[in-house]
């Protein structure tokens, strides 16, 4: 597995930033680079599940790791979801359960450095490579709206 990183500058508030990363509406917004229409079900505390869904019900269950609020959030993703349920772990998911993905926000004079972190199977890097700087893109401009 590889980890894969990446930062961007957004001129507000890290305040600002956290809300647009989680709130259910920008969330729903920034992650469409993904898949259209993504959303997630949680109720975001740390330790509790979290479903990274599609509209069809497809996508995985994940855990909230570790949480420190307006600062960074940790998912550990576990396995697959189907039809909006849960799969048991096979070989295929079994290569990259337990692959992290983080966020951190570091503001300094009102500007916030957004890193984000990624664990991804080989097949899968360059898509992500391409299209995690897609959505903190949107993410910074969704955040610098006055």
């Amino acid at each position: 597995m590889t980890t894969l990183e990446f930062k961007i500058e957004i001129n507000a508030p890290k305040e600002k930033v956290w809300d647009v990363l989680w709130n259910e509406e920008t969330y729903k917004q920034w992650v469409s680079v993904f898949c259209e229409g993504s959303y997630a079900i949680s109720d975001w505390k740390e330790g509790s599940k979290i479903h990274f869904l599609s509209p069809n019900g497809d996508g995985m269950n994940s855990i909230i790791y570790k949480k420190i609020d307006k600062e960074y959030i940790a998912f550990k993703h576990l396995g697959e979801i189907k039809n909006f349920k849960e799969m048991p772990v096979d070989d295929a998911t079994q290569e990259w359960s337990g692959a992290m993905e983080t966020y951190r926000l570091i503001e300094n004079n009102g500007l916030t450095v957004l890193e984000a972190k990624m664990d991804s199977v080989e097949k899968y890097v360059d898509y992500f490579k391409t299209t995690l700087p897609k959505a903190l893109d949107l993410v910074k401009k969704l955040s610098e709206v006055k």
